[in-house]
């Protein structure tokens, strides 16, 4: 069944339940697909944007499942018919008399262990198959409505015990601020204090949840992971399969960020990710430490903590039934954790062990302190990344972390105030460890050569430049290498102290809080004026506090508190020392220095997810050059070459619906070869505007053209102007450029496309839009070029990295150390082409995104002709190229495909 071989295509629509006749790349996909599930292989998997690939995707992977999961059904009655009859179930070379196996053990010996196993295995087979039973039974309850009436009672329940609490804390308002209120601690300032903290406890935080045994010890079945880059692209994905023939019988939860699923207002409000991460952790601390507290009746001290209303174990329990019975996007989850009073953020978690298909976010997959903290468990499981051409940088920038010289300072000035304020009431360990993370960044200042206690934005950096270190080296160097970085962090993740010192500053660190009673006002004056100064970096001969660049940063401190940035950096640091490396970048003054942690090995964090799956597949539209995934990824992850697959398929549109021309010279006979060293020439500026002169002339709609970045774009544009060829331009095509801010993206688009609306539909002299981008920013992923808003993709150049960057380089260097040359060049020579090459092809794949569109992609640049860079194009582009060493034979081919179009409409 599950033959590398393709089958008929009768053979295989019945095969794959689809919910129209698929096409025949679809048919193939999905057979590849199924191969690589059924082997256990990693896969590599492109189809081109526009070919289907989600319903491919969910078709495949679903029809596996479900064909998995009906095998394991047969073998099991298989197992269990042989246990009721008593069978021994060997075969009967086993059971020949007289004979002994490979390890000369009698045969009777290992017929009696076998038989125990087979028991063992049989009993184990009944009590999951009670238990499978029991969940199908619950679950199917639920879908036909018996469950329902109850929801309403539970609902009303969790609505009066939320009034009841309420009550409860205003009763102790008044209480809590006359008495046994520790000395000069204002009301409520308790919760910032940190609490005891035992370092070796290595207990878990109990979440203070009623689960009985059943539900803790609940089996995993086979599911898949799917993950994607964006939440729109996980709900988009969602929409497929609830339209795909699965979408009735599946059982699918969606995982997000508590910023996506949260429903307590109050905590959405504060904005940060980290923010919302640290008081949901807190307030699930509260409801434990309240039960605690309620058992020690006996403490003469009791604070009013907040918990969160919407998490209750009854009331999430329904909402994962809920979530299993019927596929729910982010959205329709969300809502549903509002209407049944519960936490969407956890009540999907629960239903991480019976669900079949769980979509989930990159991050969430891929870095294992959130796999673990979901509950994600990848043995045996299959997991399918989407969206993958940036699956290197993803992995790099998931682990990589930044941190300014002022986070630094400001984060010293926040901890030092904290301490003096609260030292009396600090246990020793608490003590211990703040002053561990003082000393830490004081010697972080020390390495961007500042002083922790002065200013750091009247600092000026002596020696600026980049310098790259080892980990080992920059501990050594920094002097911290006898702190233990390990129990720093966690120290810092189970106390919460980020959390607690932003209260602190948001209590006392800006002036929005003194609008409290005069009496208030006059205590707190004091210690506010000293953090503000010390916040905002203005000593003695600093400028006043309201200078506008203080007060910016000041708002950009408040958005989250920069020791939560630096807890990131010092994880980072605990890496493996050949695996990462630290650039300290100085600039100007220590304020704006950076300490950047850089992980060069990707591998090593995707290693555990190739190893512990039954199969993996990486896919996406654009997956040309291959051969990063293969060897950084895959090689330095220790994956076997023989267990990793290649499927590709062709693009669903007839192939004289695209003309991909390599144009190697211009209308004046300028060879086109975009170097740093000769794009910057006039004669080459002129013959790139002469070239789309023409282009425009004869090409309907929109025209895209991408420049290797914004800088370029902006020079190419003011000569253009110099020297009147852009009105030339302009009489044929409007111009529009790309925008840097993101925000204005949308709006240039929307224009773009009414522009080419109306010329369409009054004709004219004016044909069009010509829009101005810039490879790798906003328009050359994610945005669909679609009929008129894209006839004509031109490239100009070719966008290689920039190779003085510190980063590329040291990644240059570890490449050229650790690999093997191929074909006679360089890793690090490799490389650049493939970064080079991934971002054209994610750039000329945005123009035809459906079966009927038609386009022409145009390469401006000789050197695309040269086979290794030619035969690193998408294969269904490469194969229907056309190099044209002179202008006047492309010219020709681009009015012949633009007649012949337009004439056919």
């Amino acid at each position: 069944m599950a033959s590398g071989g393709m089958a008929s295509s009768g053979a295989a629509a019945g095969r794959f339940p689809f919910p129209y006749t698929p096409y025949r790349i679809q048919e193939q996909f999905m057979e590849a697909l199924y191969a690589a599930l059924e082997a256990g292989r990693v896969g590599i998997f492109e189809s081109p944007t526009g070919t289907g690939k989600s319903l491919s995707l969910i078709c495949g992977a679903l029809s596996w499942l479900r064909d998995w999961e009906e095998k394991r059904r047969q073998e099991e009655a298989r197992l269990l018919a042989l246990g009721a009859s008593g069978k021994d179930g060997l075969t009967p070379q086993q059971a020949r008399p007289g004979s002994a196996d490979a390890a000369g053990e009698p045969d009777w010996v290992t017929a009696f262990v076998q038989k125990k196993e087979e028991r063992d295995m049989v009993d184990r087979l009944k009590e999951e198959q009670i238990r499978r039973k029991k969940r199908e039974d619950h679950l199917e309850k639920i879908r036909h409505n018996v469950q329902l009436k109850y929801a309403a009672k539970r609902k009303r329940c969790e609505e009066d015990e939320a009034k009841r609490l309420l009550q409860l804390s205003k009763e102790a308002l008044p209480q809590g601020a006359g008495e046994g209120v520790l000395d000069q601690l204002d009301h409520n300032e308790e919760e910032l204090i940190l609490a005891e903290y035992e370092s070796d406890d290595e207990k878990k935080v109990v979440s203070g949840l009623e689960e009985d045994d059943d539900d803790l010890e609940e089996e995993h079945v086979t599911k898949i992971y799917y993950c994607s880059r964006t939440h729109s692209q996980l709900s988009q994905f969602v929409r497929e399969v609830q339209k795909s023939p699965f979408g009735k019988d599946t059982r699918l939860v969606s995982l997000g960020s508590r910023q996506n699923l949260c429903v307590n207002e109050e905590v959405r409000r504060l904005g940060a990710l980290q923010l919302i991460n640290d008081r949901c952790m807190e307030m699930q601390k509260n409801k434990h430490e309240k039960k605690s507290d309620e058992v020690n009746e006996g403490k003469k001290r009791r604070v009013s903590r907040t918990v969160c209303p919407f998490y209750s174990y009854e009331q999430m329990q329904f909402l994962r039934d809920e979530v299993l019975v019927e596929v729910k996007d982010i959205e329709q989850l969300v809502s549903l954790g509002r209407e049944t009073k519960a936490c969407p953020y956890y009540g999907s978690r629960f239903a991480i062990p019976a669900a079949q298909l769980v979509v989930l976010p990159y991050q969430m997959l891929l870095h294992e302190p959130t796999r673990n903290a979901a509950g994600i468990k990848l043995k045996d499981q299959v997991v399918i990344i989407d969206e993958a051409h940036n699956l290197i940088d993803t992995i790099t920038c998931i682990h990589s972390a930044e941190v300014s010289g002022s986070q630094l300072c400001c984060a010293h000035s926040q901890l030092s105030q904290y301490m003096e304020r609260y030292r009396k009431h600090l246990k020793a360990k608490n003590l211990m460890y703040i002053k561990q993370i003082l000393y830490l960044l004081e010697r972080f200042v020390a390495m961007l050569g500042g002083n922790v206690n002065q200013n750091p934005g009247c600092q000026a950096v002596s020696q600026t430049g980049t310098v790259l270190k080892s980990i080992n080296d920059f501990l050594f160097q920094s002097q911290i290498d006898n702190i233990n970085l390990f129990k720093v962090q966690r120290y810092c993740e189970k106390s919460l102290i980020s959390r607690k010192l932003f209260g602190f500053v948001e209590r006392y660190g800006h002036p929005a809080s003194a609008v409290k009673t005069n009496k208030e006002n006059q205590k707190l004056a004091g210690l506010q004026n000293f953090l503000l100064t010390l916040q905002q970096g203005s000593d003695k001969e600093a400028g006043t506090p309201q200078s506008p660049l203080l007060e910016a940063e000041h708002d950009h401190l408040r958005t989250a508190s920069p020791l939560m940035q630096i807890e990131g950096f010092l994880s980072a640091l605990t890496n493996a020392n050949q695996d990462g490396r630290v650039i300290l970048s100085r600039q100007g003054t220590v304020g704006q220095s950076s300490l950047k942690f850089l992980l060069l090995n990707p591998a090593v964090h995707f290693a555990k997810v190739v190893a512990e799956c039954r199969a993996v597949i990486i896919a996406g539209g654009t997956m040309q050059p291959v051969a990063d995934f293969r060897e950084q990824l895959l090689c330095c992850a220790g994956v076997d070459p023989a267990r990793v697959v290649e499927f590709s398929c062709g693009h669903v549109i007839p192939p004289e619906n695209i003309l991909p021309i390599i144009l190697c010279s211009g209308p004046s006979n300028q060879q086109l070869e975009f170097t740093y060293q000769t794009r910057d020439l006039p004669q080459m500026m002129d013959e790139t505007g002469r070239i789309l002169c023409n282009l425009c002339n004869v090409i309907p709609g929109g025209v895209v053209c991408f420049f290797p970045s914004y800088e370029y774009e902006k020079q190419v544009y003011g000569h253009w102007e110099k020297t009147g060829l852009l009105s030339r331009l302009a009489a044929k095509k409007k111009i529009f450029q790309e925008p840097k801010k993101a925000n204005q993206v949308e709006q240039v688009l929307v224009e773009y496309a009414k522009c080419i609306k109306r010329c369409s539909q009054t004709g004219g002299q004016m044909t069009g839009a010509l829009l101005l981008s810039v490879v790798g920013g906003k328009m050359s992923e994610g945005i669909n070029f679609s009929d008129d808003l894209g006839r004509c993709v031109i490239m100009v150049g070719m966008p290689y990295p920039n190779i003085k960057s510190p980063e590329l380089q040291e990644k240059m260097t570890w490449l050229d150390k650790r690999m093997p040359r191929a074909a006679g060049q360089a890793p690090s020579r490799v490389l650049t082409e493939n970064l080079c090459m991934k971002a054209v092809n994610q750039s000329i794949g945005r123009a035809i995104r459906h079966q009927k569109d038609f386009a022409s992609i145009l390469l401006l640049d000789h050197r695309y002709a040269r086979p290794a860079i030619f035969n690193k194009l998408p294969q269904w582009i490469r194969e229907r190229t056309q190099v044209k060493p002179a202008f006047g034979s492309a010219f020709a081919e681009l009015r012949k495909f633009y007649r012949g179009k337009l004439d056919a409409l």
